[in-house]
């Protein structure tokens, strides 16, 4: 297809755009040629970019959109870019700055999409879902009269936020109730929690989960602290398992509560100068009278590591779990035009004993190259080659994750607690139960044997089989799973949680340490006999 005059004006000018480029990169690289004569070549790809796109756009057999041409041309540029490297459309854009930034309109609900519908799995308390009477287990099925069925989780939810102020209109199919129902939202202010459980156990220990580290996290964290010591915690345990990480400020402004002000937590180094940076604590701040652990695993990653690795290497936190992710590299947002932006990996971090924690083998695995085992054995011998030292003088590994003071191992499930939990039959169980036997349960409510058996029943729908071994393996498993989706729905996502934390084997690990060790020096030493154990054997 021929192109008009006027769409041909419109290249001539991306030409001399992309030219223009082109020149202001040759002056700036020809400077170096004679020691990199690579750097010229950069003019000329970007005139056979420009000649590749004509051609296709003047000759190829059906119409061709520029901008999805060009849309393509940069997403291949990211993949020659770490996974981590990313090119945003002007709504992902958005939502990747509301998820840092711990705020956004819209209504104020927990969603998952169970077969072909959004379900609500729970409003969040004070927001204008919540006050409006959206419950646990309603289906969204239309949003300003538009059917949403089968339509995605992340186009649902472009759909429902907005402004701040403005009306949008929910229908609703409810469990128990035959006509649909609508609901007219106005939205409001959403704040991301990042911590959304802190409580008192009552063994005297404080928990703390920290979900992910956004703009919240450190004004948030001060609240829970001085609500937990208030209450009189005799230990505390943060939680970091599952934790993706987040703003690199924020983990620094955290890590200050416990080791006070004018202390290096992190510094970075980049192939630019800017990429060079030094983070110290800023505030006249510092939490004590009380030992800290905090408990990591596979999946806690980048601030969550920055956070753990620092109060290990102060001396401050006991870390058990499992070594940590591995993701030590820093990224930097770019707005660009027409509200597009690009998240680029400027430089790598080493927090203060001098440990980079990034690990290279995870970049790889999330590009998804194959890793073979030889290649993570030698990883992982290199990483215990690494040795620093804590404040205090114990020794710690760095090269790729944290490594924790004390391992502590998770149980798994049987093929048939994977296949309950992939299922998700226990939230479906928990809302027709609500709807029958709400006014009987109590906050200490446990399921018994027959309900138990009621719910295997339901399940068979999905024809998932099973034998007595696996039933038994699984069975206390299934039975807290079941009492903590009921807590839920009549008294709220936290008390479920702590309902669940009873099946939680890591997790009970941990809290054994407080009973066996009075003191956090205790702890270190309980660790560094553990090692030297391991090392006679």
């Amino acid at each position: 297809m021929k192109l008009n005059k006027f769409t041909k004006f419109i290249l001539s000018l991306s030409v001399i755009g992309w030219f223009a480029i082109a020149l202001l990169v040759f002056n700036s690289v020809s400077i170096q040629a004679e020691t990199d004569p690579q750097q010229v070549n950069v003019y000329k790809k970007i005139k056979l970019f420009n000649e590749v796109l004509f051609k296709l756009q003047e000759n190829y057999v059906e119409d061709l959109d520029i901008n999805e041409l060009i849309d393509a041309a940069i997403q291949g540029m990211m993949e020659k870019a770490d996974p981590h490297t990313n090119y945003f459309t002007p709504d992902e854009y958005d939502r990747f700055n509301a998820n840092t930034q711990g705020e956004f309109g819209g209504l104020g609900i927990s969603i998952d999409k169970k077969g072909d519908y959004i379900t609500v799995v729970s409003p969040i308390e004070g927001t204008p879902a919540y006050n409006m009477g959206i419950l646990s287990g309603d289906r969204i099925v239309k949003v300003d009269g538009e059917n949403v069925i089968g339509i995605s989780t992340d186009e649902v939810i472009k759909k429902m936020r907005g402004d701040k102020g403005t009306r949008v209109l929910i229908g609703i199919q409810r469990p128990g109730v035959q006509e649909e129902l609508e609901f007219e939202i106005i939205r409001d202010i959403i704040k991301i929690d990042s911590i959304p459980y802190a409580f008192k156990l009552d063994n005297g220990i404080g928990y703390i989960r920290i979900r992910q580290f956004n703009a919240n996290t450190t004004q948030e964290l001060r609240e829970k602290l001085d609500e937990l010591e208030a209450e009189g915690i005799r230990g505390l345990l943060i939680d970091l398992r599952f934790n993706p990480g987040g703003l690199l400020r924020e983990a620094v402004d955290t890590v200050n509560e416990f080791i006070g002000k004018d202390k290096q937590v992190v510094f970075t180094r980049g192939r630019t100068p800017q990429a060079n940076s030094e983070y110290v604590t800023r505030y006249n701040r510092m939490r004590s009278g009380y030992p800290v652990i905090v408990l990591i695993n596979e999946a806690s990653a980048s601030a969550a590591e920055i956070f753990s690795g620092s109060l290990q290497d102060w001396d401050r936190g006991l870390v058990v779990g499992k070594t940590s992710f591995g993701k030590g590299s820093v990224q930097r947002l770019f707005p660009l035009s027409d509200g597009n932006g690009l998240k680029v990996t400027t430089a790598k971090y080493y927090i203060h004993s001098g440990r980079c924690i990034h690990k290279d083998l995870n970049d790889r695995l999330l590009k998804g190259e194959e890793i073979s085992e030889a290649e993570i054995e030698e990883a992982e011998d290199q990483h215990n080659q690494q040795i620093f030292q804590t404040v205090s003088g114990r020794t710690v590994y760095g090269g790729g994750g944290i490594n924790p003071d004390i391992e502590l191992e998770q149980s798994t499930l049987s093929r048939l607690g994977r296949e309950l939990r992939r299922t998700n039959r226990f939230f479906d169980f928990s809302v027709d139960y609500m709807i029958e036997h709400g006014q009987q349960v109590t906050e200490d409510f446990l399921a018994d044997d027959e309900l138990i058996n009621r719910f295997l029943a339901f399940t068979a729908a999905d024809s998932i089989e099973y034998d007595e071994s696996e039933l038994s393996a699984d069975y206390d498993w299934i039975r807290t799973e079941l009492s903590s989706n009921i807590v839920s729905r009549k008294f709220g996502t936290e008390a479920g949680y702590i309902v669940q934390l009873q099946e939680d084997t890591q997790l009970q690990e941990a809290l054994k340490l407080f009973d066996q060790f009075a003191t956090l020096q205790d702890m270190f030493d309980y660790a560094e006999s553990l090692k030297n154990q391991a090392i006679k054997e």
